[in-house]
């Protein structure tokens, strides 16, 4: 690509960012300022992320930074998510990555707290989220964190991870997948419990109908 095709794709990409993290915000799936979405840019190591202290809701390309996966800020004095070392770590170690949806989805994070992964329990979700994985409670920002994200995401084609007491995390080719996955990891979650509810049981005690083609809602 040329310069001119670079600074193009850079320039949509902010936008894509800017849109999906507005939407995030809108849809309760993240209060305040937290939470923080990124997207690799092609043939580059380099990502997009939010800025630190921005709240997506309020976002415009002023609060994306771009940056390489090694902490080197390409945008003058922007300040990076104090987070931006897993969504490096999970760019180094998955190459099919192309972006990281991170999100404080209320229902997904409720499981977390219990110290619990929610069951697959809709078709939907078992054809695109298909496997849900879980780190411990650690500093949010830390290396510690950027470690175990890595270690779960490392030689797995996991696309979502709960993080203990914190928020989730979801991957995939491009940024609106990813979150899409967010969108299907909660959705899960919330009707998870309202069946528990329904039936008299914890969530992981349901017992679930045989599902014969369990990614066929995939895609």
């Amino acid at each position: 690509m040329t310069s001119t095709d670079d600074q193009w794709t850079v320039r949509m990409l902010r936008e894509e960012l800017v849109a999906i993290s507005q939407r995030s915000y809108q849809r309760g799936l993240v209060p305040g300022v937290s939470g923080n979405n990124s997207v690799r840019v092609p043939g580059t190591d380099t990502m997009l992320i939010k800025t630190s202290g921005s709240c997506m809701g309020d976002m415009t390309p002023e609060d994306t930074v771009h940056m390489t996966l090694g902490g080197d800020v390409l945008d003058g004095e922007r300040r990076p998510s104090k987070e931006w070392q897993f969504h490096a770590a999970i760019y180094r170690v998955r190459r099919d990555v192309g972006a990281i949806a991170h999100l404080h989805p209320p229902y997904s994070v409720a499981f977390s707290v219990a110290g619990q992964i929610p069951p697959l329990v809709t078709a939907a979700t078992r054809g695109h989220v298909r496997e849900i994985g879980m780190v411990g409670l650690l500093p949010a920002g830390s290396i510690e964190l950027a470690e175990a994200v890595e270690a779960a995401m490392s030689g797995t084609q996991a696309r979502a991870v709960l993080m203990q007491e914190h928020g989730t995390i979801t991957v995939g080719p491009d940024l609106r997948t990813a979150y899409y996955r967010t969108e299907y990891l909660e959705d899960n979650a919330r009707v998870a419990i309202l069946a528990g509810m329904a039936a008299g049981q914890l969530p992981g005690d349901l017992v679930l109908a045989h599902d014969s083609d369990p990614t066929a809602e995939g895609g």
